[in-house]
């Protein structure tokens, strides 16, 4: 929003010490940040000037040598190229030391002459090429003959404004006209808004009889058209037109501007219509799918069925909200004008402007408007016809109106103002701040009543009324104080914080990546059926929809890695999934881990595979509390995993993840992933990992080796050893597995290192002897195993 001081002073006094800077950084003090500010023409060292003698230089054929009146006692001598130069014209010049946008002005000499100055055009000044016209860019500028010499051509040319260009936030679309920013400033500085002339004079007749208005979908909820007649189509006053360059928009003619001018005004966009190629009928619908429309730009446009259009009894003649259409446009001729002043959906409208163009219009109405505004917006806009277009203001106005202008009321109390805010503030200076806002309230006991009027639309809960008065009361004036209540340790996220110190512990490196990625690979990585979760309306097609697995994501960090030939790669992340079952939408939190090349723990350093990301698996869920509690199974495994290097993790017979290498089909390169679903893992018993000293007397240990069939999973024979193996059994590893000729069809052998200890005595060879014995002969019959011999 780029604000016109002169402008915003039409309607709110300023202090004498305010400006353009001086207020965005006042208004940056209550939340409305400020991008740019300064002068409209950035220049110094220009003054008006007359032309006394104008000669053709004797070494040019296009240059003059002209003796220039600046009020400053001798006439200088400027020499100039402009093909309009003349005796008897005031000019503006440039003296020596002057800054312009092209540089500074120093004294010369041009084929031999010297020049002590130059005479500008308007484009010299630094205006923006859409607002200039042929003669500003071919020649300098001629000024009246009531351009008093010596004086500062810029105030002269009305163009001595100061502009802020501010970065409003969504929900301030009250702050993207001129009265919006009256009353913040207003409030700002203690200053009253002064009111808006709306007078005009209607004849006898009633348009509303002769006119109908025909609105036939819930996207619009207030519409108002009036009509004005005997429209003289010319240039706009030289307030309006310097008004709307201030605010960044291009002049074209007095009824054009005046539509635009009332806009920046109130806010509400206006459209004028060609009355007399219009009809007496206007159709607020959706568009029919696929149906087509010539814009004012001269585009034909394919509409769908969520684009609100306007149409006359036969075709769409307009898209509300966005830019009319070119069979009933405002054109030189024209004489009779029919304004429309709406409310549609901000959200069609939004959708719509995204695929055919952004505008001014579009903007506000994205943003919200003031249903109080919108017919003082038609009112504003018949008063300034009047007087700049001749006009003649027909009686009757046509209505629909289905939205509620009730002003809201909100209960303020005054202990909830000091709470929220945590400071002290004197019930006297709450109101203060109220009234300055224009807000009116009632004081009932120890609350305020305080009415809220339909213009504030982002004020909608007491704690946005709290939030107002806590940004006029002034941050910098809050007293921080030390916190009085006892703090303790919160466990909410304890689970997770505890599984990312122990990866960080383990030598991995955290990512943090979108949760977006490509719909194409969201249903990677995954054995469920879940829908896509889709972005109605993505930045871009590689991020349109919500992930479903993390591994995606790291994917996506290791090629950018791999890219900058970093190879070693083991990064893990913690992060949420998305997914869509039964309509119903859910979200969890997922940990994932990616490794390949060498894994790099301390000083040492090994080359990744399966046992490599499978050590830092279970490190993890020994830390996390599930050791012992948690096996390995090859049952249904996404089929990006490597059918021979893949399991499910299984924790208390209940499945929480996957391990294993990537499928050849899907990387060639060597890598291993791993996820983990830590919002299921956290609803389990996860006891503190508790510490205890090793034992101070020495154990014993055995090996075994059993031949079973060859469908038997190691994970069954340990189940029998831990339950038969008692107290005295602390430890079983396996360290080999054996498939041979020599141990018959269908067999293979699982060969075990077990240790007996006992923290409170050394053991006899005869007692665990007779453990290891009752721990064989309950395998053999329990699994049908043998005792291999060799």
């Amino acid at each position: 929003m780029k604000l016109s001081l002169n402008f915003l002073r039409d309607y709110v006094d300023l202090p004498s010490d305010v400006d353009s800077v001086k207020l965005g950084e006042d208004m940056t003090n209550i939340g409305n940040e400020y991008d740019e500010a300064g002068k409209l023409i950035k220049v110094s060292g220009l003054t008006i000037g007359k032309i006394l003698s104008c000669e053709m230089h004797p070494n040019s054929d296009h240059l003059h040598i002209c003796m220039v009146d600046v009020g400053q006692g001798e006439p200088l001598q400027i020499v100039c190229g402009a093909p309009n130069a003349r005796a008897g014209i005031k000019v503006i010049v440039a003296l020596i030391g002057a800054k312009l946008p092209g540089g500074e002005i120093k004294k010369g000499k041009l084929r031999g002459v010297d020049s002590c100055g130059m005479m500008c055009s308007i484009e010299e000044l630094g205006l923006e090429h859409k607002f200039l016209k042929p003669e500003d860019i071919e020649g300098i500028a001629e000024l009246g003959e009531d351009a008093v010499v010596g004086e500062d051509p810029i105030k002269y040319l009305g163009l001595d404004d100061e502009v802020v260009d501010f970065e409003l936030t969504a929900n301030r679309g009250d702050l993207l006209s001129i009265l919006g920013m009256a009353y913040e400033v207003g409030a700002l500085y203690g200053n009253k808004v002064k009111d808006i002339d709306l007078s005009h004079k209607d004849t006898s007749d009633d348009f509303s009889k002769d006119f109908t208005l025909d609105i036939q979908t819930e996207n619009c909820s207030l519409f108002y058209a009036k009509k004005v007649t005997n429209v003289v189509i010319k240039e706009s006053p030289d307030f309006i037109k310097k008004r709307l360059i201030a605010s960044g928009i291009r002049p074209i003619n007095n009824v054009v501007d005046i539509s635009n001018y009332v806009m920046l005004e109130v806010g509400q966009p206006l459209h004028y219509y060609d009355a007399d190629r219009l009809g007496n009928k206007l159709v607020v619908r959706m568009a029919e799918e696929g149906e087509r429309l010539t814009t004012l730009d001269e585009q034909e446009r394919i509409l769908s069925s969520n684009d609100i259009v306007i149409a006359d009894n036969e075709k769409a003649i307009g898209l509300a909200g966005v830019m009319g259409g070119l069979s009933t446009e405002v054109e030189q001729d024209t004489k009779n004008i029919v304004i429309e002043s709406a409310i549609f959906n901000n959200v069609k409208v939004r959708l719509t402007s995204k695929k055919i163009l952004r505008s001014e219009a579009s903007n506000r109405f994205e943003k919200g408007l003031d249903p109080k505004r919108t017919l003082m917006a038609i009112e504003r806009s018949c008063n300034l016809l009047e007087k700049y277009a001749d006009a003649t203001v027909v009686g009757g106005i046509c209505v629909y109106d289905k939205n509620d202008k009730q002003d809201r009321v909100i209960d303020v109390p005054y202990a909830k103002v000091k709470q929220v805010l945590g400071m002290d503030i004197s019930n006297d200076k709450i109101k203060d701040i109220l009234s300055r806002e224009a807000l009116e309230f009632t004081e009932e006991g120890d609350t305020l009543k305080v009415t809220v009027p339909t213009r504030r639309l982002d004020l909608q809960i007491k704690e946005d009324i709290i939030h107002d008065i806590g940004r006029f009361y002034g941050m910098d004036n809050m007293e921080g104080k030390k916190m009085v209540l006892p703090v303790i340790p919160g466990h909410y996220d304890k689970f997770k914080r505890n599984a990312r110190n122990k990866m960080v512990s383990l030598g991995l490196n955290e990512t943090l990546s979108y949760a977006l990625i490509p719909e194409s690979e969201v249903q990677k990585f995954s054995t469920e059926e879940f829908e896509t979760v889709k972005i109605l309306d993505p930045m871009t097609e590689e991020r349109n929809a919500l992930r479903n697995s993390l591994i995606p994501s790291l994917l996506m960090v290791y090629d950018y890695n791999k890219n900058r030939g970093i190879k070693d790669v083991s990064i893990f992340e913690i992060g949420k999934s998305f997914h869509k079952i039964d309509g119903k939408y859910g979200e969890h939190l997922s940990l994932a881990c990616l490794m390949t090349g060498n894994y790099k723990r301390g000083l040492n350093k090994s080359n990744v595979d399966f046992y490599v990301i499978k050590g830092v698996l279970e490190d993890l869920l020994d830390y996390l509390g599930f050791k012992g509690r948690y096996t390995y199974r090859v049952d249904e495994l996404p089929k990006e995993l490597h059918p021979g290097q893949a399991a499910s993790i299984y924790v208390d017979d209940n499945r929480v993840g996957y391990i294993g290498k990537l499928h050849p089909l899907v990387s060639k390169d060597s890598i291993y992933v791993l996820e983990l679903n830590l919002e299921k893992l956290s609803q389990y018993n996860h006891d503190v990992t508790k510490y205890k000293e090793f034992s101070k007397f020495p154990g014993i240990e055995k090996d075994v080796a059993f031949v079973v069939s060859k469908d038997v999973k190691s994970e069954e024979i340990e189940k029998v050893i831990l339950s038969s193996g008692g107290k005295l059994l602390k430890q079983i590893e396996m360290f080999d597995v054996y498939t041979g000729e020599n141990l018959g069809a269908g067999k293979k052998s699982y060969a075990y290192n077990l240790k007996f200890e006992d923290p409170e005595r050394t053991l006899s060879d005869e007692e665990v002897t007779a453990v290891f014995e009752k721990i064989m002969d309950k395998v053999c019959s329990t699994i049908g195993a043998e005792i291999r011999k060799q």
